[in-house]
């Protein structure tokens, strides 16, 4: 039987989390300094961008489709991908050598140039390319308001951002977009298969995302039961579902190396996670 004293002091906890986080902080500083490698924090997920409190290192997941397509992009050559917040925004940054992808409802937007498909993204048109999409664009945009360093992840990168993930030193928040502020299966998915190849404190929602990774034996049953696999399929996209699914086969991870209002700079980046990824004064030109 549980004594009344412990009774208390754990609804305590319960109730008062930030208490303990704030107790929690100028230990892990002493911890941070006595340990010679990096040190193991807390592995959180955002089962939706509004979930995102903060974080060391972001890590935004659209496996279904921008944090793909913008990997493959990379991949296929373009310098970088300028991530909108809106579709206005996109259409504002058109200039010379310049490719505007995108979509609102899997649908290419008027006066885009292609659509939010990694797919397209292979094919180089451009230096640059600039992506307005309905969740994964945004929510790029709003970890790099949230967090100092922001990476993207996806299937086709898992074994990258895995392997940079065990080198960082601090907390790390996996962000799922979501769709439409609703928790998206298919990048919980993603989530838990990144959180359980991580050493560190596990929060529940990251237990939770663990636990929804567990219950598929592998990638391509998880995205095609999700409700965006549906709109792809409504769409005449499946070809995108089956090719988000392949599995680390790019070594490349993609960091936001500057943001200013709406507009998140992605560049390739591998290896160790250096200083902070976001620049508040490094515009993005027009």
């Amino acid at each position: 039987m549980v004594r009344a004293g412990v009774q208390r002091r754990r609804r305590a906890g319960r109730l008062c989390p930030s208490r303990a986080l704030q107790r929690r902080g100028p230990l892990r500083a002493l911890q941070r300094e006595a340990r010679a490698g990096p040190y193991p924090g807390v592995i959180d997920v955002a089962l939706t961008p509004a979930d995102l409190r903060g974080a060391d290192v972001a890590v935004v997941i659209d496996v279904l489709r921008a944090s793909t397509t913008v990997t493959q992009a990379l991949s296929a050559g373009y310098s970088r991908v300028l991530c909108t917040d809106t579709v206005e925004r996109a259409l504002g940054l058109r200039a010379p050598g310049r490719v505007l992808a995108g979509e609102r409802c899997c649908v290419k937007p008027p006066g885009f140039d292609q659509g939010n498909s990694p797919l397209e993204a292979a094919s180089r048109h451009g230096d640059e390319l600039v992506l307005a999409s309905t969740n994964g664009a945004p929510a790029i945009v709003a970890a790099a308001a949230h967090a100092p360093r922001v990476l993207l992840a996806c299937l086709l990168n898992l074994g990258a951002v895995v392997g940079v993930l065990r080198d960082t030193d601090g907390d790390v928040t996996l962000v799922c977009s979501g769709t439409g502020g609703l928790v998206a299966l298919e990048d919980v998915y993603v989530a838990g298969r990144i959180a359980a190849t991580l050493s560190g404190e596990r929060t529940d929602a990251a237990l939770v995302a663990q636990a929804v990774a567990r219950g598929f034996e592998t990638a391509l049953p998880a995205l095609a039961a999700s409700a965006d696999a549906a709109a792809l399929r409504a769409a005449g996209l499946e070809a995108d579902i089956g090719y988000c699914a392949r599995e680390s086969e790019l070594a490349l991870v993609p960091r936001v190396v500057g943001a200013s209002e709406g507009v998140a700079k992605v560049q390739a980046g591998a290896g160790v996670i250096g200083a902070a990824a976001v620049d508040g004064a490094d515009t993005v030109e027009a």
